[in-house]
């Protein structure tokens, strides 16, 4: 039996959430320069917070990664992660930002959706075109 083609909508949001690992990544470096440079820690521990972004932003990273390769366990990474931006979409709007909030809302959305079609899911469990 012979793999099933990997479909581009899966290698697109592969690209997608490459690229969002990619912005957590460089949040956290901006982050630890802020800490380095004596930004205040009080309220908001900025190392701390660089840390988590370094953890997320590198498994979203290598999950958008193996979804360009056509490595299906990237999928769950990217779902799950793409499930928690939006909340975190919905937050920003709490906080009138509506421009980013849609446009992280927008980007979680289409990956989710790209992966949910109906073709990203016969890859994902494996089925034949």
């Amino acid at each position: 039996m012979t793999e099933p083609s990997l479909p581009s909508v899966v290698r697109y949001a592969g690209m997608a959430a490459a690229a969002e690992g990619a912005v957590a990544l460089v949040l956290a470096v901006v982050l630890v320069v802020r800490g380095i440079a004596g930004a205040d820690q009080h309220i908001v521990n900025g190392f701390g917070t660089a840390g988590w972004f370094a953890v997320m932003g590198a498994a979203v990273l290598a999950g958008g990664w193996a979804l360009i390769i056509g490595r299906r366990w990237g999928r769950g990474i990217v779902v799950f992660a793409n499930l928690l931006l939006l909340p975190v979409a919905w937050y920003i709007v709490a906080g009138h930002q509506l421009v980013y909030a849609i446009a992280l809302g927008g980007v979680a959305i289409a990956v989710l959706v790209l992966l949910f079609s109906p073709s990203a899911v016969r890859w994902a469990a494996g089925a034949r075109d």
